[in-house]
């Protein structure tokens, strides 16, 4: 499968060749159990593996790096194609290729991709994001998690709540604050296992999936684990814009297969002598769905199109995510609806579409700070929240 990821993998050929050997891969291995898969809190290391194995983690890192040099446009038909058979898998190739692994290839030292690309790549490990606080959520720059020298060393402390994968990560990037002020956040990178590192007790989102708080109580980590020091927000936070593209994907993905389990009930399903897709107030359901779904693709496919160097703008990021978000929970809540108790029933995946779907509404950037982003590129200025006094 990886000969078809050369220098020409965003050639829509090489991408279309791409597609189908995902789509069958996926229908042989990770459509049976996606139900099951769906609502078992666990992560799948097993699936990670075999998406390991078939080089569909790390899809758009450099070869340098071990990935395979593809374009962000192919991980993102990767990951819609990925979706359809098995949701969950689809979070496998989110961690794998949008989420803080695009940040830790960007900035990472050669000494440091050796040490954890190779597992990461491999579905052998799994990097988890500490950024929120329990008094910094969407105020990111409010965190308080320190890290201050010691010799060689750095002595971290602090704690970090919802953290996607925070339960089973074997390495965690974690936004940490060198000094006073935003021109000192950075972050470091820490290892499960390090003294004075602790993962809580896990809770869990509406979704299912499972989150830990951790704890940095004097951990002590080399210097060398430094991944962008201070100086380094900014630049941590233009990774956000790729992980908003692979939160924006899954979203019209799950949207769309619960679409489509919901198109194939109401054209069986017979009530009152007819079919449900012969009532006209099913059919105007389906096509304003149709209608969000398409226009949420549209926007995320200009965002992708006009990435430079796989880092898509701010803008276009975020109002492709807006839109995803917004389309892909409708169609998914619709779609439910549609289907009545079958669909809001743990035995169809349209209830964990709508379960998961809403969650990305909060994720990567809730709705409301989207807006407040889109609201500043129209108006060419900025609109701090911050009090003042």
């Amino acid at each position: 499968m990886t000969s078809t990821l050369d220098r020409s993998a965003d050639d829509d050929l090489a991408r279309n060749e791409l597609l189908e050997s995902v789509n069958a891969f996926a229908a042989r291995h990770l459509a049976p159990g996606a139900l099951e898969r769906a609502h078992d809190p666990s992560y799948p290391w097993d699936i990670a593996a075999q998406l390991g194995e078939q080089g569909l983690l790390g899809l758009t890192i450099s070869e340098h790096d071990g990935g395979q040099g593809a374009g962000l446009a192919t991980a993102v038909a990767v990951i819609q194609a990925v979706a359809q058979h098995c949701p969950k898998s689809a979070d496998i190739l989110q961690a794998g290729n949008f989420g803080a692994i695009r940040t830790f290839a960007q900035f990472g030292t050669p000494e440091q991709k050796a040490a954890y690309l190779p597992d990461l790549l491999a579905g052998r490990g799994l990097l988890s994001l500490g950024m929120s606080e329990p008094e910094a959520g969407s105020a990111a720059t409010e965190l308080i998690t320190s890290a201050v020298e010691d010799g060689d060393d750095l002595i971290v402390n602090g704690t970090k709540i919802w953290g996607t994968h925070s339960v089973d990560a074997t390495l965690y990037l974690v936004y940490v604050r060198f000094g006073p002020g935003t021109r000192n956040i950075g972050s470091v990178l820490v290892e499960r296992g390090d003294p004075g590192f602790e993962v809580g007790t896990p809770s869990a989102y509406m979704s299912g999936e499972t989150w830990a708080q951790l704890y940095f109580e004097d951990c002590r980590i080399p210097e060398s684990r430094i991944l962008l020091g201070p100086g380094g927000f900014k630049k941590q936070m233009s990774g956000f814009n790729v992980e908003r593209i692979g939160n924006a994907s899954r979203s019209l993905a799950l949207g769309r297969l619960a679409f489509n389990l919901a198109r194939e009930h109401v054209s069986q399903r017979t009530q009152f002598g007819r079919t449900l897709n012969e009532f006209q107030g099913v059919q105007w359901a389906f096509a304003e769905a149709a209608v969000a779904l398409d226009s949420a693709d549209a926007l995320l496919a200009r965002a992708v199109a006009n990435a430079e160097d796989g880092l898509p703008s701010a803008y276009e990021t975020t109002v492709a995510k807006y839109a995803a978000n917004t389309a892909g929970f409708k169609a998914a809540d619709a779609a439910m609806q549609m289907m009545g108790a079958l669909g809001y029933s743990t035995e169809s995946l349209v209830e964990y579409c709508q379960r998961r779907t809403r969650g990305w509404m909060i994720a990567g950037g809730s709705l409301e700070m989207m807006k407040n982003r889109i609201a500043e590129e129209i108006f060419g200025r900025r609109f701090p929240q911050r009090a003042t006094s």
